[in-house]
């Protein structure tokens, strides 16, 4: 756990740097998560793990008990307090290692690492996925079964099913099968059902994951 927590507060820090070096325009881009920009992810990440039982609740309630709207609605209305709050709570978060009510530890790892890249990617900025915090939200989302699944980009398994997903840029693999080769980024954005280039997969069971998609 204390591993665990540790690659967390990296990663959420190093996020957070970023951030700060971004303009406004940078800021209203759209990201990779459809219908929201990269203020909208920083601000899920800002708020979701600041959020009381009480207001979830509440929020949950407005939003008809749907989870999506519900997570949805939270990121917008956190997105309005603007940028320098947005980084403020990131900090707190990080600082605390604060986490979403009603998910694993793990889970604001996987966060962490695919929400940056949710960012970083439209931006066209990169940065190599540290070993350790790869292989930790790679192996839980791999492993992750509904409804947990929900939280990683809907039904994994069936994605991944009758695959070897194998990185090519660090030592990990997952599953059984005809196998897919792609970098650690591209991998963990496959198993939380993110957008790829086909050409981003390579070896025999490329087209039938890239198909899956």
């Amino acid at each position: 756990m204390t591993e665990l927590l540790a690659v967390i507060r990296s990663e959420r820090l190093d996020l957070v740097d970023y951030l700060e070096t971004l303009t406004p325009a940078q800021w209203a881009t759209p990201s990779l998560c459809g219908g929201w920009t990269v203020q909208d992810v920083a601000a899920h990440l800002a708020g979701a793990p600041a959020l009381t039982p009480i207001a979830a609740t509440i929020d949950l309630a407005r939003a008809g008990f749907r989870p999506n709207r519900f997570i949805a609605d939270t990121a917008v209305r956190w997105s309005r307090q603007g940028p320098a709050a947005i980084l403020d709570q990131l900090r707190v978060n990080a600082a605390h290692d604060a986490k979403p009510l009603g998910v694993p530890r793990v889970a604001s790892l996987v966060d962490a690492v695919v929400h940056a890249l949710d960012i970083r990617r439209p931006l066209g900025t990169t940065r190599a996925i540290p070993v350790t915090a790869f292989r930790l939200a790679a192996d839980f989302c791999a492993g992750t079964r509904w409804p947990a699944s929900m939280m990683v980009g809907g039904s994994v398994q069936s994605r991944i099913q009758g695959l070897r997903l194998v990185a090519d840029d660090l030592d990990w693999s997952w599953g059984a099968g005809p196998e897919v080769h792609g970098s650690a980024e591209a991998l963990i954005l496959v198993l939380t059902g993110r957008p790829i280039r086909a050409e981003e997969l390579i070896g025999p069971g490329a087209a039938t994951l890239y198909d899956r998609l």
